[in-house]
């Protein structure tokens, strides 16, 4: 099934799927068990050989600028502090948020949904949830406004806003209009408007892909949109008679007193671009430039090296020099095409010195190194700055704060973790990974193509329905499971593979655990090992090489990418076979 054939079935489906299942196993954590599984550290290491092979020079930055699965990237700026944020799907807490003063240096301060009354995910699968915010600063009412649309809970398009996003976000406003894709616009004559993408008008579809953006006025006192406002200012992309996919992701700005209108177009696969349209006044008519698209990688030779694909769905802002850089989404597949890192944030500098703004080598393979701003001093991965190239991240679980990077699927972490001096204790759900439902696992994603992931955990189950261990994880149908449960009176060390939803168990060990197991996995490409130590250091593999095809998105469909994840359950599955 196609990105886009995805896109379709999920924006009709989701509501149809999040009815399906219920919230019941949030409450069935084994309250009698004492036994629950302790992580004294976890290691995740990249290993990308393109970061190997292009060493850093002193005025030289990497690009993407947030690796793994953050997509949808929207910015926006009060003075010198810029703001950026990213989708996240059915991921508790929700909408990463990160700040920087350079565009080069990030720092994640937070979610903009870090709370159930915000986020009404427990239900939903792990591609619904969350969609594509826009965050918007508003100098008229020194007030920030995050917009997005949340495909779980009954919510649909929301507004959350704050004076300062240091300190937490609103409420939700629930948005009484359909589609996905909102942003806000506010004008220098204090007026705001939502732009977004929609369906055309009924029986006015002409082809599947077909969609329009649509405008309204909105009202800041009531946070809400004007009704019969509302305006179709782009029907299906820059040319109709092309029959152009999802247009989509629409951003105004205004510069030199020209309305400029931002959007993806050709779904979010390998067709996917950038255009821009402009007009005289926010509410159109908006015409096409005649130089779109302005940013893809669509045209380029598929074998090219170091490859970047599927850029798209950008956001614009004036940097701290007066010079326009652009945020957008892109994916590094591996040697076989595949998509297990997820949609990455890149970001590249934007020559507006004409009419229209053009990503500046936007339309070339992308290279992974960039020229940083005039005086900016690379500080990725010090001083609390969010790392990119190789890195090594790890954690003992002592700090008075889980890091940022830590999130639950559909479930604060908070429900099902415990840090002290001895480490992270989860206490089990009674669900497992198949289930629609919160699961009791700490993820962290992942960011290389070649990585190497590593935990010591402490645990004896008592039953063949007790698990705990490590888990590569794409979706409720698509993961791997890699751990220690228990059969009569013998502990075994477990892997399982699920694809489609059907599981097969790849190999199994006795294993003691009267000492702490060590458990790690690694991967060269698609090539993934799962591996334990008894003694902390000598690893042996269990079962041999695996595809990590199950883990990408060309395989698995929806919209997210591996997620690696410390888990635990008193419903396993993974059964050890006589």
């Amino acid at each position: 099934m196609t990105v886009i054939k995805q896109k379709t079935n999920f924006i009709i489906l989701l509501t149809t799927l999040s009815c399906l299942f219920s919230f019941s196993s949030l409450s069935a954590v084994n309250k009698g068990k004492t036994n629950n599984p302790q992580f004294t550290q976890f290691t995740y290491q990249g290993e990308d050989p393109v970061y190997e092979n292009n060493p850093l020079k002193s005025d030289e930055f990497y690009n993407p600028i947030l690796q793994g699965c953050y997509p949808d990237p929207s910015i926006t700026r009060k003075g010198d502090d810029y703001f950026l944020v990213t989708s996240s799907f059915a991921m508790f807490p929700g909408v990463p948020i990160f700040h920087s003063k350079d565009l080069v240096n990030w720092k994640q301060i937070g979610h903009v949904l870090d709370r159930k009354s915000q986020l009404i995910v427990h239900d939903c699968g792990i591609s619904a949830g969350i969609y594509a915010p826009a965050i918007k600063y508003n100098p008229y009412n020194d007030t920030f406004y995050m917009i997005t649309t949340q495909f779980s809970g009954g919510i649909g398009n929301m507004v959350v806003k704050t004076k300062d996003p240091f300190k937490g976000w609103s409420e939700v406003q629930k948005l009484n209009f359909d589609g996905i894709d909102p942003s806000l616009f506010f004008d220098e004559d204090g007026k705001a408007y939502v732009v977004h993408n929609d369906a055309p008008d009924r029986g006015k579809a002409l082809y599947e892909g077909h969609r329009v953006i649509k405008i309204w006025e909105y009202d800041l006192e009531k946070d809400q949109v004007i009704a019969g406002t509302d305006r179709i200012i782009v029907d299906g992309g820059v040319d109709i008679t092309q029959k152009p996919i999802w247009i989509e992701a629409p951003h105004i700005y205004k510069r030199n007193g020209l309305y400029y209108l931002m959007c993806a177009e050709g779904g979010t696969g390998d067709w996917h671009s950038e255009v821009i349209f402009t007009s005289d006044h926010p509410m159109g008519p908006y015409k096409p430039a005649d130089n779109n698209p302005i940013l893809s990688q669509r045209y380029l030779h598929p074998d090219r090296q170091n490859k970047v694909d599927w850029a798209g769905h950008a956001d614009l802002i004036e940097g701290p020099n007066g010079k326009y850089y652009g945020v957008f989404l892109a994916i590094r597949p591996n040697e076989k095409n595949r998509v297990n890192t997820g949609r990455e944030t890149f970001i590249l500098p934007v020559d507006w010195s004409g009419k229209y703004p053009v990503f500046e080598n936007g339309l070339i393979p992308m290279s992974p190194k960039l020229k940083m701003p005039t005086g900016v001093v690379n500080k990725t991965g010090r001083d609390g700055f969010f790392p990119n190239g190789n890195f090594t991240f790890q954690d003992n679980f002592q700090s008075a704060s889980l890091d940022y990077r830590w999130i639950g699927v559909r479930v604060p972490r908070e429900e099902f973790i415990k840090t002290d001096k001895k480490g992270l204790t989860i206490t089990p759900f009674a669900a497992n990974l198949k289930e629609v439902a919160p699961t009791s696992t700490l993820f962290h994603r992942q960011q290389h193509k070649y990585f190497t992931a590593t935990t010591t955990m402490q645990y004896t189950p008592t039953s063949n329905t007790d698990l705990a261990g490590m888990v590569c994880y794409q979706s409720e149908r698509f993961y791997y499971l890699f751990g220690v449960t228990r059969k009569g009176n013998q502990n075994y060390l477990v892997l399982q593979r699920t694809e489609k939803g059907s599981s097969t168990i790849l190999a199994s060990q006795p294993i003691d655990t009267d000492k702490p197991i060590s458990l790690q996995i690694t991967a060269q490409g698609d090539a993934y090992r799962f591996n334990y130590a008894i003694d902390g250091k000598n690893f042996q593999n269990l079962g041999g090489t695996y595809s990590g095809d199950i883990l990408s998105t060309d395989v698995a469909g929806g919209f997210t990418g591996n997620l690696i994840g410390l888990h635990a359950t008193t419903k396993n599955d993974a059964i050890v076979k006589p």
